[in-house]
């Protein structure tokens, strides 16, 4: 009843759970340490981490409060809301811990966000649960009455799982006047009881004896198991074997073969016969484990291994051996061997990784840290010590922790997503063992991209050319860039700058796909308004922030022939192209009647014009130029030629569709003196008219020269602007107006050279080095002496022809007029090249026209 009420205490007690909470914080790191009864049941507290440590509880959820567990069945686990210790399961001390005089549990916990480690010791405390037993209830010992008093003989110990003041302390032998009881101390407090005997045994008087043994714990109260020793008492043997040395003490490698002899043991007996023949056994005292991993020869002495010696298993074995003799009553005598076990470089160090980040972001600084190493080794002294080491070149390092054999995994570098976005780490662990041994752990970390790339163009500037009467609302051109970046970082929307640029007003009319950059203009345009205009594209990405970059966009208007012909002469006074010319009878053949002015406001082909009679009365009498527009007489009147005669001009251009109009002249002929008065009239009214017509051609013609003006000094600027290394094989030459042709610039060395012609583009500009049609330029970049030198109209030295029948004419005008060139017929076809440097009015002009003259082409 006193054992039941006893136990019934312990289970509430168990439930209470006796907790002491012990508060040690050390330089390394925040460790607590617990103490908790075994037995208690699962869900039974421990203790307070959060608290004892002073960390919000709040927060515990939030940064991942947890154990590292190591094992598959946990022993204690954390409460996540209020950061609360407790077990998990019963625990039975025996199990975890055996024998050990201090069973101590290291718990590793570890909070995220930023990292922290905590160690937290909970020591498992002893209860009295288990009561001594000897493996034996009934033993029989046959001892010879010979036996003198102090003879001892060595009794099997009782056995108690429990530990320290709960295991076997003492031993108690029941009254008797032969026998009494000693107890012999070994190591790991291990008592073992000894049989001694007190006063000689007489055979005649008692055959046997019968005690009773008890173990004893100090429990309170104490438990306890007996043991039945019944003594057969045996006639004389009285000499024990004796050991050759006073003890035994060998080393002996780990995981040496079966068979390997430890140590020989040898004793003799001054007996003779039987009782002096001595045969070796181990005690009764050896444990299992010991009959396991050793064997005796009984005959010889020798100890050989008989199972795996581990060193971590297991450092040291005391083995009791007995040297008995072979006598009717034998004697026996115990001798401890005391084997120490060296340790062998055998174990490979473990790497575990804890608290790993597989991702990290390419803005981490250095000395982020990516993951918690620890690594063990299982082996002692230099063949435990353990060195980690990162293989590769590699942006990481790994930095010891403050506790041992813990490493941080860290940046050690600036990390770019763009240049490399994974990275297998390569970690080994080597320790300092002969040879030594290493293990390798391969964690994989992926680089997370940050928005730290802005958006690149393929271009810039963009230049793009469209033709004039593009439909309003339909594609022009495209811009393109793209982002280093990935993912929203890398998504790219695109918009026109409107605010503050000089062409907003026309911006207003282009209108950008944000996804594709697409650009379409909402009107058409008009290269007689419009010949070039500027604007802004900004390329955003979706990152955040948001990074940009724009580029500048030149757009080209290409002329198309659109604009018909207008007659400038004759134009009569409700503005039809009609006129009447008064000539005397007697003029000769060749006069010239008058000319037909006219003016297209397309460039190139389009604006060539060409005339010819669509109507006339009389083809005998009168013949017309069909590039300068001159009517002229083809012979002299005669008397029966008619007084009148109308001559209907076609005046044409040389567009793909040809665009015309028409004029009207009617050619009245007057007697001699008629006409000098009809002469004196019209001149006054002709002079008025033709102020009148000189008036526009000059707006026309000033309005040009500044257009031109400007394009030429942006042109050089632009040149300026470059280095003399232009890596560009040709330019284009913007610098054109009216009925100028196209023309194209290039450089080779040190000279440029510009080629002008009718519809050419670039692709199909004649190379430098060629003689086709090319004149040389000087550099524009000379200096001021050379610029004050006026050359001659034309350098015939530095102009070359593929067709050699083209001859040069030029006109000498006056620079009022701008310089012209005419060709034979026969160069219809080919480039012409002009050089009007000389002219006082400082334009720089290229003006070409097919069989056309300068003081024509300007109303001369």
């Amino acid at each position: 009843m006193e054992q039941r009420g006893h136990k019934q205490r312990q289970e509430r007690g168990s439930v209470v759970g006796f907790v002491l909470v012990v508060l040690w914080w050390s330089a390394a790191s925040a460790q607590l340490r617990y103490s908790i009864s075994e037995e208690v049941k699962g869900g039974t507290a421990v203790g307070n981490i959060a608290k004892d440590l002073g960390i919000d509880k709040s927060i515990l959820k939030e940064r991942k409060y947890r154990i590292v567990r190591s094992d598959t069945d946990p022993l204690f686990d954390v409460n996540q809301n209020d950061g609360v210790l407790y077990v998990t399961r019963k625990i039975d001390r025996e199990d975890v811990c055996a024998q050990s005089s201090r069973c101590v549990i290291n718990i590793k916990t570890v909070l995220e966000n930023p990292l922290e480690v905590h160690y937290v010791e909970v020591e498992i405390m002893d209860i009295n649960d288990h009561s001594p037993v000897f493996s034996d209830e009934d033993v029989i010992l046959e001892i010879y009455e010979s036996a003198l008093p102090g003879a001892r003989f060595q009794l099997k110990p009782a056995q108690d799982p429990d530990s320290g003041p709960f295991s076997v302390q003492h031993y108690k032998l029941s009254q008797n006047d032969h026998f009494r009881l000693e107890i012999k101390d070994k190591r790991n407090d291990i008592k073992i009881p000894i049989l001694v005997v007190q006063k000689p045994l007489d055979r005649e008087t008692a055959l046997s004896h019968t005690l009773i043994l008890t173990a004893l714990d100090e429990g309170k109260p104490p438990k306890f198991g007996n043991m039945k020793i019944l003594i057969h008492v045996l006639d004389i043997n009285d000499n024990a074997p004796v050991f050759s040395q006073k003890e035994y003490t060998v080393t002996l490698n780990e995981n040496v073969p079966q068979g390997t002899t430890v140590i020989k043991v040898n004793a003799t007996d001054l007996d003779q016969g039987s009782n002096g023949e001595v045969v070796y056994s181990f005690s009764n005292s050896v444990s299992p484990n010991i009959l396991n991993q050793f064997d005796i020869n009984s005959l010889t002495g020798d100890i050989t291994v008989k199972g795996v010696i581990n060193y971590e298993d297991k450092d040291e074995y005391e083995i009791e051996i007995q040297a008995s003799d072979k006598g009717f009553a034998p004697l026996t005598t115990e001798k401890s061997v005391i084997i120490k076990i060296i340790d062998m470089n055998d174990n490979s160090p473990e790497i575990e990784v804890t608290s790993f980040s597989s991702s990290i972001p390419e803005d981490s600084r250095p000395g982020t840290t990516v993951a918690l190493i620890s690594v063990n080794d299982l082996d002692s002294g230099h063949n435990g010590k353990v060195i980690c080491s990162l293989k590769e070149d590699v942006p990481f390092s790994l930095s010891p922790a403050l506790k041992d054999k813990t490493f941080s995994l860290v940046t050690k570098s600036p990390l770019d997503r763009e240049k490399k976005s994974h990275y297998n780490l390569i970690i080994t662990a080597k320790d300092a063992g002969e040879p030594p041994l290493s293990s390798v752990k391969i964690i994989s970390v992926v680089v997370s991209d940050v928005n730290d790339n802005s958006p690149e163009f393929l271009l810039s500037p963009y230049t793009f050319y469209v033709t004039e009467g593009n439909n309003a609302g339909s594609l022009m051109f495209s811009v393109t860039a793209s982002d280093r970046d990935e993912s929203e970082n890398a998504h790219i929307s695109y918009r026109i700058v409107r605010k503050g640029s000089e062409n907003n007003e026309l911006t207003s009319f282009l209108n950008i796909n944000s996804e594709t950059g697409d650009i379409v203009a909402l009107k058409s345009f008009d290269f007689e308004t419009l010949k070039t205009f500027q604007f802004q594209v900004v390329a955003s990405d979706s990152g955040t922030p948001s990074l940009s970059s724009n580029v500048t966009v030149n757009v080209f208007i290409l002329d198309q022939n659109d604009n018909a012909p207008v007659i400038l002469y004759p134009v009569s006074s409700n503005g039809s192209a009609e006129g009447v010319e008064e000539i005397p009878r007697n003029v000769n053949a060749g006069h010239l009647v008058t000319k037909v002015r006219a003016y297209d406001a397309d460039i190139g082909y389009n604006g060539w014009l060409l005339f010819s009679l669509q109507e006339v009365t009389d083809h005998s009498l009168f013949g017309l130029d069909r590039y300068t527009g001159q009517i002229r007489t083809l012979r002299s009147f005669t008397e029966t030629d008619e007084a009148e005669h109308k001559l209907v001009i076609l005046v044409k251009d040389n567009g793909n569709v040809s665009l015309s109009a028409t004029a009207t002249v009617i050619v009245k002929l007057v007697e001699p003196k008629e006409a000098f008065a009809a002469s004196d009239v019209k001149s006054a009214a002709k002079d008025d008219e033709d102020t009148n017509v000189t008036f526009y051609l000059m707006i026309t013609l000033g309005s040009v020269s500044v257009l031109f003006i400007i394009s030429i000094i942006v042109l050089i600027a632009m040149q300026c602007s470059k280095s003399p290394d232009y890596t560009s094989k040709y330019l284009q030459e913007t610098n054109y107006d009216g009925t100028l042709c196209h023309s194209i610039q290039y450089r080779s060395g040190d000279k440029r050279y510009m080629l002008v012609g009718p519809r050419m583009s670039i692709g199909s500009t004649i190379v430098p080095g060629s003689h086709a049609n090319t004149l040389v330029l000087p550099d524009r970049r000379r200096t001021s002496e050379e610029v004050g030198h006026t050359p001659n109209l034309f350098q015939l030295s530095q102009l070359s022809f593929t067709n050699t029948s083209c001859k040069l004419i030029p006109a000498n005008f006056h620079c009022s007029y701008l310089f012209g060139i005419r060709y034979s017929q026969t160069c219809c076809n080919n480039f012409v090249l002009f050089d009007f440097k000389s002219c006082q009015s400082g334009l720089l002009v290229w003006h070409m026209h097919r069989f056309y003259n300068c003081k024509y082409l300007m109303g001369g």
